[in-house]
């Protein structure tokens, strides 16, 4: 066997697996436009170099056949491959979004390893006390009605921990609704646009369905980037987040 039909059956091994974990990010942990917002995109960049890339180079390099030693050479890289892949892998399963959080005026977006276990488990209700496999789940924030609470949120939210990381605070979205329409622009706020972000807000406004008079919007924050979130100007609900600087 050459050493280029070795690279060849390596890439496409490792291609495999790279679609296979291109599926799961793309399709399930960070559907567009939360990808870059997120902050994903960097980190699947260094595991598509190291899969994809990295490991049917090093093949490329040290096959030869009938060499000393080749078999030993093609476990340590298959060894290292693994481990990296391995890596990148756990940090995009720590850093997946779980949340998708309406909180007074503005969606957050929210990773694993954004919560701590202890706030979780004080989750008012079963589904906010996990951290979601599937995708973020949308759920509505609600300051407390109790002054010390409040006040407390409030101090914490000054060191970077608002309401929106205390899943004991979470309500169901319908609950918060009315609260963010109250708050929410119409599309005409976004006048300032660019033509390729208004060519997306176009888009986006199509793909719903719905007239831009039907549509409101509020920002949405993500790790990386905030961009927008199109509400029914009746009821609330969210019909689509749109890669728009909202700012």
């Amino acid at each position: 066997m050459s050493r280029w039909k070795a690279a060849s059956i390596h890439f496409s091994i490792s291609l495999v697996i790279g679609i296979a974990i291109g599926v799961l990010l793309f399709g399930v942990w960070y559907p567009p436009p939360f990808f870059h917002a997120a902050g994903a995109d960097t980190l699947v960049l260094l595991l598509v170099g190291v899969d994809v890339v990295l490991g049917p180079l090093l093949t490329l390099v040290v096959f030869k056949a009938g060499k000393p030693g080749l078999k030993f050479d093609l476990v340590c890289i298959a060894i290292i491959q693994t481990l990296a892949l391995a890596y990148g892998v756990s940090v995009m399963t720590r850093s997946r979004p779980v949340f998708l959080v309406a909180a007074v005026d503005r969606f957050l977006l929210l990773s694993a390893n954004d919560l701590d276990d202890a706030d979780l488990a004080q989750g008012s209700k079963p589904e906010f006390r996990t951290r979601s496999w599937t995708g973020p789940r949308l759920v509505g924030a609600q300051l407390p009605t109790d002054v010390e609470d409040r006040n407390s949120i409030l101090f914490s939210g000054v060191a970077g921990k608002d309401v929106d990381k205390f899943p004991r605070y979470y309500v169901d979205y319908e609950n918060v609704a009315p609260q963010l329409l109250a708050k929410a622009q119409s599309l005409d706020a976004l006048v300032k646009l660019d033509a390729p972000s208004r060519e997306r807000l176009d888009g986006a406004v199509r793909a719903t369905g719905k007239s831009a008079g039907e549509i409101v919007w509020l920002p949405m924050l993500a790790r990386k980037a905030s961009i927008v979130m199109l509400l029914d100007r009746g009821t609330g609900r969210p019909l689509k987040a749109v890669a728009v600087n909202p700012w």
